[in-house]
């Protein structure tokens, strides 16, 4: 089973036999805030993307993609092509380790500087190939045409139907039973995902054996 996005839609109305206009122009809203609430409960290895860039001698900020969520590893490569990573720390790590932001070098720390940028330490003292691997915003299902899919709605279907419809039963100002109702299911769904994400995906048979749920 999987929704297009047309499909997901009529079937947020089918569960709360609602087509009333204002309610309609919101269907995509409570969609996208399911998809917000899915990416942001569950680690999904298919959400991380490889990303380069230079940076330039004498500056310590190196620019974020524009679709960055969280890092997973920093490498730089200077002019000899070697790769070396370096270690995530605190801003105010780098700060206190480089106090003065003209002492260059190799850099061996990166931090998160704010929404746009990252910044390194100690600043470069000279141009470095950045390859950054990252957790990444997927585009939402609601960006494409009412035919299109996503890797979300092929297989989390479940989770993002009842998140959806958790949204619109809060725009709706609904029951509470029926809430708790959507809230279980969706909470359910999200243990089959976090199954794959955070313990199938993670790890092989032939190396760690079955991955055996916890007895109740």
């Amino acid at each position: 089973m999987s929704f297009t996005y047309d499909q997901l839609k009529t079937a947020i109305q089918d569960y709360t036999e609602n087509d009333e206009s204002s309610f309609v122009t919101n269907l995509p809203l409570f969609i996208r805030i399911a998809e917000e609430r899915i990416l942001k409960n569950v680690q999904l290895s298919m959400f991380r993307k490889n990303a380069t860039a230079s940076t330039t001698a004498s500056n310590k900020y190196l620019a974020c993609p524009g679709d960055f969520l969280a890092p997973f590893s920093l490498s730089l490569a200077g002019s000899d092509g070697d790769k070396f990573f370096i270690d995530f720390k605190d801003p105010s790590f780098l700060q206190t380790y480089t106090p003065d932001s003209t002492t260059t070098g190799s850099p061996r720390y990166y931090a998160v500087f704010d929404v746009d940028n990252f910044i390194l330490a100690p600043t470069p003292n000279t141009t470095f190939t950045a390859e950054l691997h990252y957790f990444y915003r997927p585009a939402s299902l609601t960006a494409g045409s009412g035919s299109g899919t996503t890797w979300l709605s092929e297989n989390a279907e479940m989770a993002l139907l009842y998140g959806a419809l958790i949204e619109a039963y809060i725009y709706m100002k609904g029951e509470q039973d029926v809430m708790a109702m959507y809230n279980k299911r969706f909470e359910e769904s999200l243990i089959g995902i976090k199954m794959l994400g955070e313990a199938k995906e993670t790890t092989d048979e032939y190396r760690t054996g079955k991955v055996i749920r916890a007895k109740q």
